[in-house]
């Protein structure tokens, strides 16, 4: 989820940029009308079946999993979020459609917890290995173990110096680790996925096209043989991936490495089959993908615009969010403003400036 990643929700935030979609020849084409009832699956290419699993988020209340078969067997690609809900779903799913097969492994686009709850209860349930980049993999563990920056505090003392108020932030104080509540258990090791890589099921290819900006190291998945993409949080048909400033890496330029990595999605077949985490199954990947890329641009003319005077991170916000925000939307809201700013201030055209005291404003070049 959509991400932050010390300790609040990880989810992409819906419509976290404001995007609003138009109808046009350019929409993504759905290959159904509405989604897969919870408890059941459905084949959507030979051999990818799609369940989907509830999240506990207005804004964000489902998240796509998928089955690929394997004979007698199968794998499962994402797990849901580490609740008691999704495992009883999960247990529908293996005492009806999949009653009486075998799960051989667990793939793992990413580490966030809709996407990875229940690695730790699935791999020991069937007695199997995770498969995830290291950089998920590791990542999960400092979240969960607070580490290497990956404190709520430390994000939040980011987010003052960008402007955001002391009563905002004494509220998101209050808030616990809730990474920890929704990942019940992390696996102690994994089997590492790179950039490139084969992955063999059922007698197809699936390789690996490593991702960034959304997450460390998030791997979807490509099958030549079906046109199939398993896109995970990188492409998504009606909202925009949450793209952030991590504490972790407070002068990182994530929205750069997620334009680079979607340049790379773009390069598939035009006709490929995606297979997102959020949304319905859709054609039509290059014009989404054009779609993404100038809604941010729009949004990117607009902050240099804005700029115009120094401004904080928090006073850009209304520029970019065209709507009224909670405390757990603001903190995701900050990461994305900055990945923003950030952004615009690599290429040139704004200019950070830092006080006395270190509080940061950005003004256009």
């Amino acid at each position: 989820m959509t991400s932050m990643q010390s300790g609040t929700n990880t989810a992409t935030m819906a419509g976290s940029s404001g995007e609003k979609r138009p109808a046009s020849d350019n929409s993504p084409r759905y290959i159904v009308d509405k989604a897969v009832a919870p408890g059941l699956t459905q084949e959507v290419a030979p051999g990818v079946h799609w369940l989907r699993m509830p999240l506990p988020f207005p804004a964000l209340d489902h998240i796509n999993l998928w089955l690929l078969d394997e004979g007698d067997d199968f794998v499962i690609v994402d797990t849901g979020m580490g609740d008691d809900q999704t495992k009883a779903i999960w247990n529908q799913i293996f005492s009806g459609p999949m009653a009486g097969r075998h799960a051989n492994r667990v793939i793992c686009t990413h580490y966030h917890n809709d996407h990875a709850g229940l690695v730790g209860w699935l791999t020991e349930r069937f007695n199997v290995e995770l498969w995830m980049s290291q950089g998920e993999f590791y990542a999960s563990h400092s979240v969960y173990s607070e580490v290497a920056s990956h404190q709520p505090s430390r994000m939040y003392d980011m987010y003052r110096v960008n402007g955001l108020s002391d009563t905002i932030l004494e509220q998101m104080l209050e808030r616990r680790n809730s990474y920890r509540v929704n990942v019940r258990h992390f696996p102690p090791s994994f089997r590492r996925l790179l950039d490139g890589d084969t992955v063999r099921v059922g007698g197809n290819d699936w390789k690996i096209i490593a991702g960034y900006g959304h997450s460390p190291e998030h791997s979807a998945l490509y099958c030549e043989e079906l046109g199939v993409l398993i896109a995970g949080d990188m492409v998504l048909p009606r909202i925009t991936t949450n793209v952030s400033v991590q504490a972790t890496e407070p002068n990182g330029n994530p929205l750069d490495l997620w334009f680079r990595s979607l340049e790379r999605h773009a390069q598939l077949p035009p006709e490929t089959l995606v297979l997102p985490s959020h949304g319905l199954p859709f054609r039509g990947l290059r014009d989404r993908l054009a779609f993404i890329r100038k809604h941010h641009e729009e949004r990117l003319e607009e902050l240099v615009a804005f700029c115009s005077t120094p401004k904080t991170t928090a006073q850009v916000l209304p520029t970019l969010f065209h709507r009224e925000l909670d405390v757990h939307q603001t903190g995701i809201a900050m990461g994305e403003a900055l990945a923003h700013l950030h952004y615009l201030m690599y290429e040139g055209r704004l200019r950070r400036e830092v006080d006395r005291e270190g509080f940061i404003r950005f003004v256009a070049a």
